[in-house]
Parts: structure tokens; C-alpha cells; sequence
């Protein structure tokens, strides 16, 4: 069988075959029995109060991707059921970040707030069924009331309201005569379920608050369960995917999807009555950071990063800025795979899905981080020699660029050493080096200041040995990097790192997770490149030869002055700390 990825493209990587897991198995046996009526639709619901992350981005995937399986339909749908924390801000970063993933919900854009007006009617029913009655326990009372996993809940004191009561309390709730918290509508269910979201769970609470996309008309909102069930049966969704932490609301959803066709309210497609149906697989936990909005959106606001953009956030937005690829998030998604088990997922593997298609797309391009002045004393100072480079060795439809050389150029100060190590393979006195695409370069002294530091490397070059090649054929070991020091460009470059220094920041419940951030997540340098980074456009992807995959950041670069975020580095360094 063709391995194919969530966009249904071949799986270039020999990533997991993972077409056959569970929830794809459950979405063909549906189509195969005739209950979808012709066409399978999912949704993605997310709440517009932040910016969404990683995490998401599995759960986008496998959404959009079960849509493209069937030849179905995604829905986006804002989930915007509670007004005090939603924005127009976060709806529109939402909508830019799927679509920058590579999907589409097409037609099918929902708002929560569309279907109030359903959703109230509902309730009223509910109640006029004696189904719903009205509360007037505070929240932690009915909490208190609900009792324990171990022990049954105690009914309301108020659950016993007549119809008419109730009904009247509802319309009055809806006028705003309550204060925030003075009451609210609980569905009357099992007080004795050993499910506590069973037991009569609410329905709506009272929040003056302007909702951002339906104004003021509104100061009772549902709760998310009952608005999902609700919102998922009103747009025809036929199968329901979310993370395990849901799986014991399925009792609640499929109550409320009952109600509604004791009401005739499910819709029909090609003469099939829809019954959404919900299941639930295991959300993306991630090493070496936070997946909670609450805690993310904590980050932000006590200016702990530069916003939910910074490009040390797992946010869609701050990997965007970063230097990811909707291609190595989607295939990182497709190597994780889909199952019912949480586990702790080695934010390496992003990494290396990052690297693999970064080694592809990424233009070729040398720069210098940490200099040290090089000076070829045989070198005509009138004369301008030119060393071609590939711009990616592999995409020959790339082409190549040329590099001036100079008598002065730049190497990185680790990639010489006066007395060397063991199996020092690079600059070193009295041993030739290849000066990558320039030509062949020997050590003869270096000048140092006061305190030992090398301020500069002298030497010598073999004029036969243009482009690196020795004439006679002799062996050179070592192969460096350089930039011309006179026509170097000055960058600003950003060295991200994680944001976090230990595996699992929340692990520590007697410790703030703040206290594991990484000290080292962000170092700024000035690095000298070659003069063709000087008119690199924001976005642009480049990998610095020998140094690392780096990205134009789009915020604060200028024209003619950009600035690089290292992206991921050549290799795992943590590995290689973890190692030692």
C-alpha cells in the first residue's frame, strides 16, 4: 500500500504508516454502513482565546486530514461560547495559521455565537420537558453538592423547581435580572452517576459580559459541552475527534445529541438522519515545553518572551517566525501517529522532521558567528579573486552564486587552534586547510593581544588551488568556511534554543514552571556573512554552511538590514549534551 501523508501527497520520508489507525478505521466502517448519508464532515473547534500551538497542529491534522481521506468536509468553527476571554485578535491568527498549515475549510466557517438563539431555544425545551431546571448554588456549592468519584452527589435543593418556575427564572436570567453567579441552569440527570460530568451538569451561567462577535445581546452563555454537542449536530458533523481529557464528557455529548432528536432537530443528508458521534485520541505532549494556553498566554503577559509570536514559543505563529515549514509540522504529525495513549513525545523528533526538509528547501549561504581575522600574506592586495558556491547542493535548479575573496576574510574562532587536539582536522600551524570553494590555505603564525587571545592567523595560499582542488592531487583533510572581510555584511542573529531546560517544566507540581526556563533560550550576536545576505527577504530560509538552518525574522528586519533567528541547529547539540 502508498504511504501517503494527512495532505494525501506520498510520504517522501518513510515516515510510520499510520493510515490505518483507529479513528480512520472508525470513519470507513461508518461510510461502509451507510450512516454518514454520502459525505464524512469534521470540525475543528477551537476557543479564540489565544493563539494556537503544536498541540493544535495534531489535532488539525487529523481533522482536515480524515476530511481529505473521505473526500469530506472540515469545518472551522470558533467556539466562542465564553466572551470574557475570546478576541477578533485570536479568531484571525486561528484562520491565518490553518491556512499556513495547508488546509482549507472551504464554505464551512462557523461561529458558536451563530447558533445562540437554537441553543437557548433548546434549553427552554429541556426544561419544559423537566429535563432543566434553574440553581441558585454558587459554583463551588453545586461542586460541594456533586460529591466525589467514591461517593454519589446530594440533589439541589432547587431541583424540584416547577416548570413554570424554572421557565420563568430562565426568561429572567436572560433579561439580565441576575448578577454574574447568582444562578444557573443544570441539566437533571443522575445525581448517582459514577460519571461526575453526569451529574446535572450546567447548562448555562450568568456573564455581563459583550460577547466579541454577537455584542451585547447576550448575558447568559451555554457551557461548552452542551453548546458542542449542539454546534456539531447543527452543522452535520458525522464524526467527532478530540483528546482523551474528553472522553468522559461522551456521556453528556451523546445525552445532548439525544435530546435533540427527541425534538426532531438532527438534520438529514441524502435521507439519513446525522447523529454526530465522538472519539477521542491522545493529545501531543512535547518535551522541553508547556502546551497549556493558560500558561503560554502567562508567558506573554508577564513579558517572560516577546509575545505569542516569539519564536521560542511552540505557538503555529512562533514557529512560522522561527523558520518551520508547514511541511516538517505535518510530517512531524504524521511520524507521532494516532493513538488512545498519552506518552511525553522528544521535541528532537521535531527537530529532525525540521532539519530533513529544511536540507531540501533551505538556500546555502556562509556566515561567520564567532570571527577570527584570517590574513593571506601572499595574496596580491590589488588582486580579487572568486571562489562558486552551490546555492543547495541539493536542488541543482538552485544554481550557484559567486563569493569574492579577499586577502582579509573572517573564519569561526573554534575552527582554528594553535595547539591542536586530537583528530583537529581544521586550521591549525604548519598543516593545510581548504578554504571551502577558494583555494588551499596554510597556518604560519597568529598575532595575539596581552592576555593570549589570537587577534589574527597569517598564512599563505597555493595560487594552483583555485576552487580548493590541490593540483598534484594531494590529500587536504580539513574544509572551513570563510567570509571576505572588507565586503562582509553585518547581521544581527538570534540564537533560539529551548525554552525550557528540563523535559517536563510542570512535572514539579511543589515548583513553578517559570523556574525552568532556559537562561540561554536566546543569545543575540553579530555574525558576518557573505555579501548576498544583505538583500535576504523576511521568511527566507537559509542554512549557514557548517553552522545551522537560520530564518529572516519577519517583524523586525529592514530592507537591506535583516535579522536571523537561528531556526534548529545542523545537529541535536542536546543530544550530544545528554552524551557527555
Amino acid at each position: 500500500m502508498e504511504k501517503k501523508n494527512f495532505m494525501g501527497e506520498e510520504n517522501k520520508n518513510n515516515a510510520p504508516d499510520t493510515s490505518r489507525h483507529f479513528l480512520k478505521q472508525w470513519i470507513a466502517d461508518d461510510v461502509a454502513a451507510g450512516t454518514t448519508g454520502g459525505k464524512v464532515v469534521t470540525r475543528f473547534p477551537p476557543e479564540p482565546n489565544g493563539y494556537i500551538h503544536i498541540g493544535h497542529a495534531k489535532a488539525i491534522c487529523i481533522d482536515f486530514g480524515m476530511a481529505l481521506e473521505f473526500e469530506g468536509q472540515c469545518n472551522l468553527r470558533m467556539d466562542d461560547t465564553n466572551p470574557s476571554k475570546e478576541s477578533d485578535e485570536y479568531a484571525a491568527s486561528i484562520k491565518e495559521d490553518i491556512h499556513w498549515l495547508g488546509f482549507d475549510w472551504g464554505e464551512g466557517f462557523y461561529n458558536a455565537a451563530n447558533l445562540f438563539d437554537r441553543m437557548y431555544e433548546i434549553a427552554e425545551n429541556l426544561i419544559r420537558s423537566g429535563q432543566a431546571y434553574v440553581c441558585d448554588l454558587s459554583q463551588d456549592e453545586w461542586k460541594d453538592y456533586r460529591g466525589s468519584p467514591s461517593e454519589p452527589g446530594r440533589a439541589s435543593p432547587f431541583r424540584s423547581r416547577s416548570v413554570e418556575e424554572n421557565l420563568d427564572l430562565f426568561q429572567r436570567m436572560k433579561a439580565g435580572e441576575f448578577k454574574d453567579g447568582e444562578k444557573c441552569l443544570r441539566a437533571k440527570i443522575n445525581m448517582a452517576s459514577p460519571n461526575l460530568h453526569f451529574r446535572d451538569p450546567v447548562l448555562y451561567r450568568i456573564l455581563h459580559v459583550p460577547h466579541y462577535h454577537a455584542g451585547d445581546k447576550w448575558c447568559i452563555y451555554p457551557m461548552y459541552d452542551f453548546a458542542h454537542s449542539i454546534e456539531d449536530a447543527s452543522e452535520g458533523v458525522t464524526h467527532s475527534m478530540c483528546t482523551l481529557e474528553f472522553e468522559v464528557h461522551r456521556p453528556l455529548y451523546n445525552w445532548v445529541i439525544d435530546r435533540m432528536d427527541e425534538m426532531n432537530m438532527l438534520i438529514e443528508r441524502n435521507g439519513v438522519k446525522i447523529r454526530p458521534q465522538q472519539r477521542e485520541f491522545a493529545r501531543l505532549n512535547l518535551s522541553y515545553t508547556v502546551m497549556s494556553k493558560r500558561k503560554l498566554l502567562q508567558l506573554v503577559e508577564e513579558k517572560l518572551v516577546s509575545g505569542w509570536d516569539d519564536p521560542r514559543m511552540p505557538t503555529v505563529c512562533g514557529l512560522r517566525r522561527r523558520g518551520y515549514t508547514p511541511e516538517a509540522i505535518r510530517d512531524f504529525c504524521e511520524r507521532i501517529g494516532v493513538s488512545k495513549y498519552e506518552s511525553l513525545t522528544d521535541v528532537a523528533l521535531l527537530e529532525y522532521c525540521l532539519r530533513d526538509d529544511l536540507n531540501l528547501r533551505a538556500v546555502r549561504r556562509m556566515a561567520v558567528l564567532d570571527p577570527v581575522k584570517v590574513v593571506v600574506d601572499n595574496y596580491p592586495e590589488d588582486m580579487v579573486l572568486t571562489a562558486e558556491a552551490q546555492n543547495n547542493p541539493k536542488d541543482e535548479s538552485a544554481g550557484k552564486r559567486i563569493i569574492p575573496f579577499e586577502r582579509e576574510i573572517y573564519i569561526e574562532r573554534g575552527d582554528f587552534m594553535e595547539v591542536p587536539v586530537k583528530k583537529f582536522f581544521r586550521m591549525t600551524p604548519g598543516k593545510e586547510v581548504r578554504l571551502r570553494g577558494a583555494c588551499i590555505f596554510m597556518c604560519t603564525h597568529v598575532v595575539k593581544d596581552d592576555s593570549g587571545k589570537v587577534l589574527e592567523v597569517h598564512g599563505t595560499y597555493d595560487p594552483e588551488s583555485k576552487g580548493g582542488n590541490a593540483p598534484d592531487g594531494r590529500k587536504i583533510k580539513g574544509t572551513i568556511h570563510w567570509v571576505p572581510a572588507a565586503s562582509a555584511v553585518k547581521l544581527e542573529v538570534r540564537l533560539y534554543d529551548r525554552l525550557f531546560s528540563v523535559p517536563e517544566p510542570m512535572a514539579d507540581t511543589q515548583k513553578d514552571f517559570v523556574e525552568f526556563l532556559n537562561p540561554d533560550s536566546l543569545k543575540t550576536i553579530t555574525a558576518y556573512g557573505e555579501p548576498a545576505l544583505l538583500d535576504a527577504p523576511k521568511g527566507g530560509l537559509f542554512q549557514f554552511e557548517r553552522v545551522g538552518y537560520f530564518c529572516v525574522d519577519s517583524r523586525d528586519s529592514k530592507e537591506m538590514a535583516p535579522v536571523f533567528n537561528r531556526t534548529v541547529t545542523l545537529r541535536d547539540s542536546w543530544a550530544a549534551k545528554k552524551g557527555k
